[in-house]
């Protein structure tokens, strides 16, 4: 698989699973209406896991452009490849949110409430305050942005060799899953926490050109807040890390 695939790929299995759960949480009639932060959070950390899993092997796994740019600014990710990339997260995007609308046809249509319908595939925040609201996407990805650079690969040291590392496969993927759950347990009730410009804008613009019944507008608006906060909260994350 070619970084750019996987990169597609990954993200289109996150967004997949990441809008997949909240539409099984705020549509009518399914399985799992109104079951909660809890539930979304958790679903959220690990559609991260899975699409890690599955892009890791060959591209690193960004899956957010703030991470691929914050590591280019690092020095860890060459600056000719942040574009294809970039390219690669915004279809794997879009694509995970078709996926999603074709799962859940039905139960948008039994629901009335347009802002729920955009509130699968995007982020808007609970009071609309666009400094608390871009700072707080700026915080919450500086969180992660600034904790990937320290995370090490999942290895194990061999009793019978000690210097050749046993590697643990997908286990690596779970350090990043969990700060994107505690991410959306303590900080993701101001915003929803896109921390992800792709996640954010790639679902938007499927919202505004699919013909979900009664969807109302996409929020452009606010749409700005979930692309330029998260950027701004790498670019920050990763000044510090080069300075220390």
């Amino acid at each position: 698989m070619s970084p750019f695939i996987a990169e597609l790929l990954g993200t289109m299995v996150m967004i997949l699973l990441g809008d997949g759960v909240v539409a099984n949480i705020v549509l009518k009639k399914t399985k799992g209406y109104q079951a909660g932060w809890i539930t979304i959070t958790t679903a959220w950390a690990l559609a991260v896991f899975t699409g890690v899993v599955i892009a890791g092997p060959y591209s690193g796994a960004h899956l957010n452009p703030a991470i691929t740019i914050g590591f280019a600014i690092a020095e860890k990710f060459p600056w000719a490849s942040v574009g294809p990339y970039i390219i690669a997260q915004m279809l794997g995007a879009t694509l995970g949110a078709f996926l999603v609308w074709i799962i859940y046809y039905d139960h948008f249509k039994a629901t009335e409430d347009s802002g729920v319908k955009l509130g699968v595939f995007c982020t808007a925040p609970e009071i609309r305050h666009n400094i608390v609201n871009f700072g707080c996407e700026l915080i919450a990805t500086f969180v992660l942005m600034f904790s990937v650079f320290y995370i090490t690969g999942a290895e194990l040291m061999s009793d019978v060799d000690s210097t050749t590392p046993i590697g643990l496969g997908s286990i690596g993927a779970i350090p990043v899953s969990f700060i994107v759950w505690v991410i959306g347990l303590s900080l993701g009730g101001v915003t929803g926490y896109a921390i992800n410009p792709a996640r954010d804008l790639g679902p938007r613009i499927m919202h505004a050109i699919l013909p979900i019944p009664g969807k109302g507008n996409s929020g452009w608006d606010y749409a700005w807040i979930p692309v330029v906060g998260p950027l701004a909260g790498s670019l920050v994350a990763a000044l510090l890390y080069i300075s220390l």
